[in-house]
């Protein structure tokens, strides 16, 4: 299990922007704080509420931050998820679970006919590539306190 305080495990996975594009996490390591907000699934009831208020409360977050939705969707799902919903941050799609399976980040679907899905959980990553705030959903229904995320998002800045 990711705790604050260990080394952010590294992933390959795609980038969803305007583009769809390789991604390695360890390519924004450096750079500033990295959000990873992991969530089931795109265009979900809670997942969608989420995404929103992510995007409605982006201007807390530093400008120096990368925030990124995480799922296990396709990229062209996410492609079209993220322009339904102008989503102004980047989403990671991890159909292979790399990155749900490196955060265990995981959560079982099966009754859905899926055998796993992210866990809803946020992990802040500093510039030096440590995570410095985890929170894991204990439902699927639960959102993480935005407030704390974006305060945690700030704190881990690296004074210059």
């Amino acid at each position: 299990m990711v705790d604050v305080g260990d080394d952010a495990p590294d992933f390959a996975a795609s980038l969803v922007t305007d583009d769809i594009e390789p991604f390695r996490l360890s390519d924004r390591i450096g750079d500033g704080p990295v959000v990873l907000a992991f969530f089931p699934a795109a265009f979900s009831s809670t997942c969608t509420d989420e995404m929103r208020t992510i995007r409605d409360e982006f201007d807390r977050f530093p400008e120096a931050c990368t925030v990124l939705g995480v799922s296990t969707d396709l990229p062209h799902a996410l492609s079209a998820y993220r322009e339904e919903y102008d989503l102004p941050f980047g989403l990671v799609a991890d159909p292979d679970h790399r990155a749900i399976e490196a955060y265990d980040a995981v959560a079982d679907f099966e009754g859905y006919g899926v055998d796993a899905v992210a866990r809803r959980s946020v992990f802040v990553i500093d510039a030096e590539g440590t995570v410095t705030y985890r929170w894991l959903a204990d439902g699927h229904g639960q959102e993480p306190d935005y407030a704390a995320v974006a305060d945690a998002a700030t704190g881990a800045i690296t004074p210059n």
